[in-house]
């Protein structure tokens, strides 16, 4: 098989998947290409990347670009601790005020304005910021925050400038609301790549399959890791671990069809889409 260009997100919650790649555990010759979500959604739309985790509401851009690998995602069953709105009064009084976005993500700006159009029903002004929680809180009300980055700020930040923050993992606010799980990424491959090798296609679906064991059997060792770098509790990454999902059947698919419908009604993607799974209805 030659060499693929494959995305890799340098989120502790890409770990469990990467794991095995880096180590040469599975065998698959590849260019890991690190960087954050919405640098990788572009790199992969370009056609730089055969194969990323991109961010759930890009696929439902442009569906017809690319195709699913199967088994695989980035979810939660509530609470994903992750996620955070930091804000310095109670979310629903936030109506006029402004609220900075990361430019780090792309799902979970779409989830923050589903839930304040369809949840919470307060509307609110909006700002692009770079992931840091004092400057982003500098003229605003509110901050949202993903990935390390809002789980550091967590464990920092308890208060700015004296005064408490109020702090909302959006993973437990969708679940109230819908009763379902939330799914943040996908892992995809590009079509013109699924076109040219079909059978490349299919084992690198076995990869990323064995590659996810392997990682999941791997959890207190990767949490161990991860302590050691940030220099916090282990117990902190042992939670965390506990809590992200890997899955993509069918309780997550449906999940996502939904998130996707709120999206929808609240104009942030042109139209409803249908899933394009590798071995399911593609392959």
């Amino acid at each position: 098989m030659k060499k693929i260009r494959i995305g890799y997100i340098e989120y502790l919650n890409c770990l469990p998947i990467y794991y095995a790649l880096e180590e040469g555990s599975v065998n698959l010759e590849a260019k890991l290409v690190k960087g954050p979500p919405t640098k990788l959604n572009r790199m992969f739309l370009e056609g730089q990347l055969d194969i990323t985790p991109i961010s759930s509401i890009e696929y439902a851009r442009n569906p017809d670009k690319v195709v699913i690998l199967p088994d695989i995602s980035i979810s939660a069953d509530g609470n994903v601790e992750s996620i955070f709105l930091f804000s310095k009064i109670p979310v629903t009084e936030l109506e006029g005020h402004t609220v900075a976005l990361t430019t780090s993500s792309a799902t979970s700006v779409v989830l923050l304005k589903i839930l304040f159009d369809h949840y919470y029903h307060v509307k609110v002004n909006y700002v692009d910021r770079k992931p840091d929680l004092p400057t982003m809180l500098k003229n605003t009300a509110a901050a949202l925050l993903i990935g390390d980055d809002a789980i550091l700020a967590r464990e920092k930040y308890k208060e700015l400038a004296g005064q408490p923050l109020i702090v909302t993992d959006l993973g437990e606010v969708w679940k109230k609301f819908t009763g379902m799980k939330m799914v943040y990424a996908l892992w995809v491959i590009r079509q013109g790549f699924v076109d040219d090798n079909p059978g490349e296609t299919a084992e690198i679906a076995g990869i990323f399959r064995k590659a996810k064991e392997i990682g999941l059997n791997s959890l207190d060792l990767l949490a161990g890791k991860a302590a050691e770098h940030y220099n916090l509790p282990k117990e902190l990454f042992d939670h965390y671990y506990e809590t992200i999902r890997y899955d993509f059947g069918e309780e997550e698919q449906t999940a996502l069809l939904t998130y996707y419908d709120y999206a929808y009604k609240s104009g942030l993607i042109p139209e409803r889409v249908k899933l394009r799974i590798w071995g399911e209805n593609i392959g």
